[in-house]
């Protein structure tokens, strides 16, 4: 049986990616100390492996496909195809920013002023071609972790990773600039993007992966209205497309269905009901294939 081998992040992106491949149709399971997931689908070998690492071993087709961070992938300069944007991270759905971060009392006010200072980062590789392209001249070491810790007692400033900014804040930091906006990609190797079956098993990934980040915001709302009343509910109603519109056995009624944004529902329902639509449901939907 032909099979693409599939890296899956470890760490801060491990629950997440799960939960959307749940969403996408693929169950996964996964030992406590196991680096080789079980999908059911046995078209797929999945490896759970530091999303830092994925994009080079898809690179070298140790891996014919992986989901890992744009951010990695430009820190190792990895030569692969992008196929898909999956903008997720660890706390929701938005990118996730690399910043330049200093201690609230710090002097550092711009980028300008970490010339011959000291930085901690994880991403060495995206801290050190940013700063080259200002023409700065720093100090820049590698972080194990902690990172947020050790400004000022043992580095001038750091450059880490944030997604809303609040541990930051906790640890008395302030942003002076964003390095890089980041999202999650869907990669796959170039030989295997140009084999002709493994080609079309990525992308089916890729369609069901989307389609399932695309309902994560959305909902399905079902309701029945008068006939009459029909052009004044559709101009209630924010499609994402035109709304269905189906005759009901019972003479002169409708029933209508939209998908919507589930932020807008809370506003929008007490409107259609004073405009006439009755019975109205609201739906969670698993995917949404534009």
């Amino acid at each position: 049986m032909k099979k693409i081998v599939l890296g899956l992040p470890k760490g801060s992106l491990q629950e997440a990616t799960f939960s959307i491949m749940k969403k996408a149709g693929f169950s996964i399971t996964v030992g406590s100390r196991s680096y080789v997931p079980t999908v059911d689908d046995p078209e797929i070998d999945a490896r759970l492996i530091r999303a830092q690492e994925i994009s080079r071993y898809v690179e070298h087709g140790l891996l014919d496909a992986g989901i890992t961070g744009y951010d990695w992938i430009k820190e190792n300069a990895s030569d692969v195809v992008e196929i898909a944007d999956l903008v997720y991270a660890k706390q929701g759905l938005a990118p996730v920013r690399w910043v330049v971060a200093v201690p609230n009392d710090s002097p550092i006010r711009t980028v300008a002023d970490l010339e011959g200072k000291r930085i901690a980062t994880e991403a060495v590789g995206l801290t050190r071609q940013f700063l080259t392209s200002r023409g700065i001249n720093a100090e820049i070491e590698f972080s194990w972790g902690a990172t947020e810790m050790k400004a000022p007692d043992l580095v001038d400033a750091i450059v880490e990773l944030t997604e809303t900014g609040s541990s930051l804040r906790a640890h008395n930091l302030r942003i002076v600039e964003t390095i890089l906006e980041s999202t999650t990609k869907l990669i796959a190797n170039k030989a295997a993007w140009s084999d002709a079956w493994k080609r079309g098993k990525i992308d089916q990934l890729a369609i069901l992966l989307k389609g399932a980040l695309g309902a994560e915001t959305q909902v399905l709302l079902k309701m029945n209205v008068y006939r009459n009343q029909t052009e004044a509910i559709l101009k209630i109603l924010p499609a994402l497309h035109s709304p269905t519109i189906n005759q009901l056995r019972a003479e002169g009624w409708v029933a209508i269905e939209s998908v919507v944004e589930e932020h807008v529902v809370r506003e929008i329902i007490p409107r259609l009901k004073a405009a006439g639509a009755e019975g109205i449901i609201e739906i969670p939907l698993n995917k949404v294939i534009a």
